[in-house]
């Protein structure tokens, strides 16, 4: 029996990571950089001249009449305001995604208050939708704490899995005379590697390749995950990575 299929469908899932404030966008443009396949990357922020800087094709000011390019002044409720603001741009540029990525550092104003409402939005249009933030350091005070942790509390409500990568465990796994610049650097390579270890299950082809449909079984209405990441070298470099991996610190 000859099945056929049309070949000028785009058949392939569509994906998109949206970088949200400050630290999100930080995020795409680390996955822009290191070439990551696939995906098309969407910048939001209230921040109009930080999205200026952004490398996303796809930049998206949010809360323009609310915040007037200013950002959200570390107000999670100034976030929230913003993205429910411009709503209708944000399902425009989410509509027709099958995987839609959210990555935020939660602790500030417009990621912690604008990412929930793009999670849900990105949801209720059916797409599969991965939450991937950090959480801030200690010494960033526990007012950023406490705002990080309300803020990933609502995320949690609309998507389907979140990992959440606490930037204070990322001193156990860096050397001591790290500074600040480098340790956010790996806060960025993390996620990086949190949304392409996904992702490419999906885009590339390996040994044992999955399609979208198996990533959705097993990612959908998942609740928490968790991360770890590492490297090996020599005959049992795979295993020795798989067991440095489960137990990273993160």
């Amino acid at each position: 029996m000859l099945i056929t299929y049309d070949e000028s469908l785009d058949q392939s899932a569509k994906i998109k990571v949206v970088g949200v404030g400050g630290a999100g966008g930080n995020a795409i443009n680390r996955m822009i950089r290191n070439h990551l396949k696939g995906v098309e990357f969407i910048a939001v922020n209230t921040d109009a001249q930080a999205l200026n800087s952004n490398l996303a094709d796809t930049k998206l000011q949010i809360g323009r009449e609310y915040t007037r390019g200013l950002g959200a002044g570390a107000i999670a409720d100034t976030g929230r305001k913003a993205a429910e603001e411009s709503k209708e741009m944000l399902v425009k540029v989410l509509e027709g995604s099958d995987l839609v990525f959210i990555t935020a550092g939660m602790g500030g104003g417009t990621g912690t208050g604008a990412a929930p409402v793009i999670a849900e939005i990105s949801r209720d249009l059916g797409a599969l939708t991965v939450g991937i933030v950090t959480k801030p350091f200690l010494f960033e005070g526990p007012s950023r704490m406490k705002r990080a942790d309300e803020g990933i509390l609502e995320l949690k409500k609309h998507v389907d899995t979140l990992i959440v990568i606490k930037n204070q465990k990322l001193l156990e796994i860096v050397n001591a005379d790290t500074v600040i610049d480098e340790a956010l650097y790996t806060a960025d390579s993390i996620l990086n590697q949190a949304t392409s270890g996904i992702s490419d299950l999906i885009t590339q082809t390996g040994i044992i390749n999955l399609d979208f449909a198996d990533i959705k079984t097993i990612m959908q209405n998942m609740g928490d995950a968790v991360v770890g990441t590492a490297e090996a070298s020599g005959p049992s470099r795979a295993v020795m990575a798989a067991s440095m991996a489960i137990s990273s610190p993160l």
